[in-house]
């Protein structure tokens, strides 16, 4: 017991893994209160769920402010990447580098529509909002790419395995987010705007496990998640 809470404290003290609990919560919470929401016949379990989507609602907001503060962080992670000279796959280098600047261009893009909701700046957050999540989609898809595309670089079998197990978790973790971007695009694109609050809840908070569990897994065994250093959501 005492293991456990010293680890969760371990983990909330970090920004990242503050940033993972936070996610994880807010889509519970969404999860939980889009299910209990649909129980019309209940009305105390009905309330419930109307406060849990609202605290999601809240914990989202959190986490956009927060990520006001990614820019430079992301910035160096791509200035150390550069054209990824180090990688002697050209087409994996090629999805890194797209990967990197869909990445870099979000935070703008997103900050610029919080800002225009908060009435800080005059412009209309639509269009905003709808390109950071353009953005977002892009990232996951190449990420998805680069996790399918990457082979097994380690002779040792137990590496390889461990290798295959993070890249497997990546591509499951950025398709269940996909599946939320594609939700939040204008109506008429593929199922975009038909998921209710439940299931954009279950995909978010599938892909929130799975980010828990590749932080426990790197701060072990350092697994490269091909999308690790993407934690945004709309």
């Amino acid at each position: 017991m005492q293991e456990s809470v010293e680890s969760l404290v371990s983990l909330l003290e970090s920004y990242r893994g503050r940033d993972k609990v936070i996610r994880t919560v807010c889509y519970g919470s969404q999860l939980v209160g889009g299910l209990l929401s649909r129980q019309a016949d209940t009305k105390s379990s009905s309330q419930l769920g109307k406060r849990l989507l609202l605290l999601s609602a809240q914990l989202s907001h959190c986490r956009t402010v927060l990520r006001l503060f990614d820019d430079l962080s992301m910035l160096a992670y791509s200035h150390s990447y550069g054209f990824g000279a180090s990688e002697e796959d050209t087409g994996l280098r090629w999805i890194s580098v797209l990967n990197n600047i869909s990445d870099q261009l979000y935070y703008p893009c997103e900050h610029i529509a919080w800002a225009a909701d908060a009435e800080l700046i005059k412009a209309k957050s639509d269009k905003w909002w709808l390109l950071s999540t353009v953005l977002w989609g892009t990232s996951l898809l190449l990420g998805i790419l680069r996790s399918g595309a990457s082979g097994g670089g380690s002779p040792r079998r137990s590496e390889l395995c461990r290798q295959m197990r993070g890249e497997l978790l990546s591509i499951l973790s950025s398709m269940a987010d996909l599946s939320n971007a594609i939700h939040w695009m204008p109506p008429g694109f593929l199922w975009a705007g038909r998921f209710p609050n439940w299931l954009v809840g279950l995909m978010g908070t599938i892909s929130s496990l799975i980010g828990l569990i590749q932080m426990n897994s790197s701060s072990s065994d350092q697994l490269d998640g091909s999308s690790s250093h993407t934690y945004s959501d709309s």
